[in-house]
Order: C-alpha cells, then structure tokens, then sequence
C-alpha cells in the first residue's frame, strides 16, 4: 500500500458547530442521555451558545425528531439513541479472536427504489461491512456482534474464507492508509489544543475524532499497516469524554 500524507488540519472538517450540533455532541456523550432545558443552557453558555439561540434550537429538533420532550426536559430520540450506541461502540469496539472466517452478506431483494437502497446501503456501512461487488458485502468475523435480524427479509447471510489473500482483500476494501493519515492528523490536532483551545473549538476536533472513529474498519490487527494510529485516537476520545462528562456533571450539580 502507499503512504498518503496527513491532511492538513483545514481539510478535516473542523467547522465551527451549530447550536444544534453541540446540544447533540453533549447528550450523546451523556449517559442516560437526558437534560433539561436549564442544564443546557448552563453547559452551552460554556460553548457561546445563548438562551435565545438554544431556545430556538430546541424546537426545530424537537419538531424534526432529534430530540423527545420528557417531564424532566429534553431526551435523544429514539433514532438518535441508535447512533449513540454506535458511538459508544466505537470507542469500545467488542472484537474476537480472529479465526480466517469472513462475514457475507449478499443482497438478494430487488424491486427497491434509490432511497431504500441509500438506507440499505448506510446501515450496512454501520455495520463496518465493506461492499466487494455491488450487493455483496462481507468483512472479517472479528466482531463480537451479531447481524440485525431485519437483514433476513433482504439479503443472505453467512460466513465465508475467500481465496484472495486476506491483507490485499482488506486493503482493496477499506482505504487504511488515508483513514491512519486523517486519524494522524487528528491526533496531532487535538493534541496541541489539549487544554488550551476554546472549549467550542476543542468540541468540534473531538466531534470530528467521533466521526472518523465510526468508519474505523475495526480490522484484526494482522491486516492493518503498521503503527496503526486506531487505539491511540480511541484514547484520546475517551478522555476528552471522560473530562466532558465531568464538566456535564459539575454545571448539572449548579444548575
């Protein structure tokens, strides 16, 4: 495989968040995911967000879905619940021994339209399956999960050994060194503003670790390159949850 250089830090997406945008990274780093409208007004005066603004905010996620109202304030829905699962797996990821077997998934349904077939398409990229051919998907059986039961009404399921050298298949699936290049730059990024950026600024680099961690292939280890730079940027998710979480719970404690 080649070597790609890092990305520079302009190209990683680290745009300014939306009001909405930092109500979402805030309880999906919370557990129960749960806060009310005086709490978040608390914790996003810390990112300069103001009332009025979380206000308005509130009701168009509320219309649309994102969020439920509770007696207690305001709760993830049930969709978003689902991604919250999947980015809590994804600093956590529950792998197995790795015995040669792959998982495959052939698409047998037909007759869906485009947007059924985006959303089959999305789901199974979530499920860290990499697409060889089109409607034949499959991975290496590391994952100490399960497949939805759901796929059933439209795909096959089984295991398989592929006869193609398992690091070329892998590396012809997964673009590895551009996603270790991007985490590197991350890394780097989030590194140098460890304690010193501005709290909003230090919230979308580490929303932006979250969404590269969610296209981690989460591969054995005998199929990525070298050095991979995966649990290190799992690390330094964690802590910057971990202190997030404490941040949470001391503006919550005054509220």
């Amino acid at each position: 495989m080649r070597n790609e250089p890092a990305p520079a830090t302009d190209d990683l997406l680290l745009r300014p968040l939306s009001a909405r945008s930092v109500v979402l990274s805030l309880l999906l780093g919370t557990h129960p995911p749960e806060l009310s409208a005086k709490e978040l007004g608390r914790l996003l005066e810390g990112f300069g967000v103001g009332g009025s603004t979380l206000r308005a905010a509130l009701s168009r996620m509320a219309s649309a879905g994102d969020l439920r109202r509770t007696d207690a304030g305001y709760r993830l829905s049930d969709r978003l619940l689902e991604r919250q699962h999947r980015q809590d797996e994804s600093v956590r990821p529950r792998t197995r021994p790795w015995d040669g077997d792959w998982e495959l998934v052939v698409i047998t349904a037909t007759g869906r339209g485009p947007a059924e077939r985006a959303d089959l398409r999305t789901r199974l990229a979530a499920l860290r399956l990499a697409e060889l051919r089109e409607g034949v998907w499959l991975r290496p059986a590391n994952l100490e999960r399960g497949l939805p039961a759901a796929l059933d009404a439209v795909a096959e399921r089984c295991t398989a050994r592929p006869g193609r050298p398992a690091g070329e298949l892998a590396a012809s699936l997964w673009p590895l060194d551009a996603w270790s290049a991007t985490a590197r730059a991350l890394l780097d990024h989030v590194g140098r503003a460890d304690g010193a950026g501005r709290p909003a600024d230090r919230l979308a680099a580490f929303a932006a670790v979250v969404r590269h961690l969610l296209a981690d292939p989460v591969l054995p280890p005998g199929l990525l390159p070298a050095d991979w730079p995966g649990e290190a940027l799992r690390a330094a998710y964690a802590g910057y949850r971990r202190e997030l979480a404490g941040e949470v719970r001391a503006r919550v404690a005054g509220a």
